[in-house]
C-alpha cells in the first residue's frame, strides 16, 4: 500500500484505467460467452482466454464465474436505476413521466429476457440478490405515482406504493414477450389500470 501511495499520479491513473479496462473486458466477455454457450459451459479458463489475460490475473479480480456475472448485473442495475430516476425527475406532466418510466422499465425487462435467457436471469434475479433493487425501483415509481395522483391524473383510491407494485409485477411479464410492440401494448394495459375513472 505504501508503494501505491508513493506512485506518481500519472502511474496511479494509468494503473486504475488499466484495471478498469480489464474488469470491463472480463464482464463483457463472460456475459457474451454465457449468452452463446450457456451458463454451465463457461469456465474461468475460457473467460481468461477470450479476454486475453492470464487465469491467475483473472482470479485477482474475481473468484468465480458467478461473481463476474453478479458484478456485471450490479452495474446494469445501477445504470437502469439512474436512467429511470432521470426520466422520473425531468419536467412535464406527471402522467407522461409515469408512462415513460413504465415503458422504459418494460423494455429493459424485455431486453434482459431476450438477450440472456432464463438460466442467467434465474441466477441473477434470486430474491436475496434483488430485494433492495426492487425496493428502490418501487420507490421511484411510487413517488411519481403520488405526484400524478395529487394532480388528479392517477386514481387515488389505491395507495401509490400498491399501484407501483401492480405496475412492476405487470411489467415483469415483458421479459417473456416476443416483440417491442408487445411490450408497448403491455404498458398501455398497465397504464389503463392507473387512470382515474372518467
Amino acid at each position: 500500500m505504501l508503494y501505491a501511495a508513493n506512485m506518481p499520479r500519472l502511474w496511479r491513473d494509468t494503473l486504475a484505467a488499466h484495471r478498469r479496462a480489464v474488469r470491463d473486458a472480463t464482464l463483457q466477455t463472460a456475459v457474451a460467452l454465457v449468452a452463446e454457450h450457456g451458463l454451465r459451459a463457461v469456465t474461468m479458463s475460457r473467460i481468461a482466454e477470450e479476454t486475453g489475460i492470464g487465469r491467475a490475473t483473472l482470479y485477482k479480480y474475481f473468484g468465480d464465474v458467478e461473481s463476474i456475472l453478479i458484478a456485471w448485473h450490479d452495474e446494469q442495475i445501477a445504470g437502469h436505476l439512474a436512467q429511470l430516476t432521470v426520466i422520473r425527475d425531468r419536467g412535464g406532466e406527471p402522467i407522461e413521466r409515469v408512462e415513460a418510466v413504465l415503458a422504459t422499465y418494460g423494455h429493459m425487462q424485455h431486453d434482459l429476457g431476450a438477450a440472456h435467457g432464463t438460466e442467467l436471469v434465474a441466477l441473477l434475479h434470486r430474491e436475496e440478490r434483488i430485494a433492495e433493487t426492487r425496493r428502490h425501483l418501487a420507490d421511484i415509481v411510487a413517488a411519481l405515482l403520488a405526484e400524478a395522483a395529487r394532480s388528479g391524473q392517477v386514481r387515488r383510491d389505491v395507495k401509490p406504493d400498491v399501484l407501483a407494485s401492480y405496475c412492476l409485477h405487470a411489467l415483469a411479464a415483458a421479459s417473456e414477450l416476443s416483440s417491442r410492440a408487445a411490450v408497448e401494448r403491455l404498458v398501455a394495459v398497465t397504464m389503463s389500470g392507473l387512470r382515474t375513472a372518467s
